[in-house]
């Protein structure tokens, strides 16, 4: 049961503190190496409230840390093609390390357009049908920077999740999925509920540890989920002005054992992760580039042991 006072607040910024501080580190050495520091393009399509609050923060902690970050902003009206050649163009850049699309798009513009015209080794945010396939297979690809970043927040708050019966809401490709993935590689049992399970309040009872990510304020109130659960809520919707998460916040507290808040939960540390996977592409190209010019193939692919 909660504690007296609330539950345990998972706070994201001193765990996004902590990694930002090993990559600022990182940018220090890489610019020493190679004179300038890496760049990270955020393509920006139309003028989403949270895309928007969330863009602000990546640009935040890429000057935090000493990374260019460049915002490429696409009319709103762009079509396919138009927003294929943009990602294109920033592949070939080679100034350009690391490469995000914004979420969502607008509903003219197709996913796969952003799928298949983003270079894999730019793909910093693991959307590339060959990073998912890496992650599948326990390949060390880029991994979807949200989705990490809800599995890291619980393992780095000490979350026991080895044989902990865990259900994710969603089925996204960018986070319901590899978050029920890398949740997997911690050992623990998982559920992936959607739109579509039947009688979803008795599913998300039976979880010690719920992981929510719909993108619909106030989704799953206190009395669906279990006495003394663990939720992860990596929803962000604007309503009223204000951000607020999947989780009704207020009616949830009195029964989990810890949750995330929104704002401040799951988002620093995504932005953290994104730059952890920014350092790890740039090093990565810089090293390919060295062995081409060698005549000898690009680096491998690592694999996980």
């Amino acid at each position: 049961m909660s504690p007296r006072g609330g539950p345990r607040l998972l706070q994201g910024a001193p765990i996004a503190a902590e990694i930002r501080a090993r990559v600022r580190e990182s940018v220090l050495a890489y610019t020493k190496r190679h004179g300038d520091s890496p760049t990270l393009a955020i393509v920006l399509v139309g003028r989403d409230a949270p895309s928007a609050v969330y863009l602000q923060q990546i640009l935040r902690s890429c000057r935090n840390v000493g990374v260019q970050g460049r915002l490429v902003e696409v009319s709103g009206r762009v079509s396919n093609a138009g927003l294929g050649e943009v990602i294109r163009g920033l592949n070939v850049d080679p100034l350009v390390n690391g490469i995000i699309v914004q979420m969502p798009l607008p509903r003219h513009l197709e996913l796969a357009t952003v799928l298949d015209a983003i270079d894999p080794r730019k793909d910093i945010d693991g959307i590339h049908p060959l990073n998912a396939g890496l992650l599948a297979l326990g390949y060390d690809g880029f991994l979807p920077a949200t989705a990490r970043a809800a599995v890291e927040l619980l393992v780095r708050s000490e979350i026991d999740l080895a044989g902990k019966r865990v259900v994710v809401l969603g089925r996204s490709n960018v986070v319901g999925k590899p978050a029920a993935m890398l949740l997997l590689r911690e050992n623990a049992t998982v559920t992936i509920a959607h739109s579509r399970t039947r009688n979803l309040p008795s599913v998300l009872r039976d979880a010690e540890v719920v992981v929510v990510a719909v993108g619909r304020p106030g989704l799953v109130t206190g009395s669906m989920l279990r006495v003394g659960a663990v939720v992860v809520d990596v929803g962000i919707n604007v309503v009223d002005g204000a951000l607020v998460g999947d989780v009704d916040f207020a009616s949830a507290r009195s029964r989990v054992s810890a949750i995330t808040p929104v704002p401040g939960g799951v988002g620093p540390v995504t932005n953290a992760i994104l730059l952890t996977q920014l350092m790890t592409a740039a090093e990565e190209q810089a090293s390919a580039g060295r062995l081409r010019g060698r005549g000898r193939p690009s680096v491998p692919l690592r694999s996980i042991h």
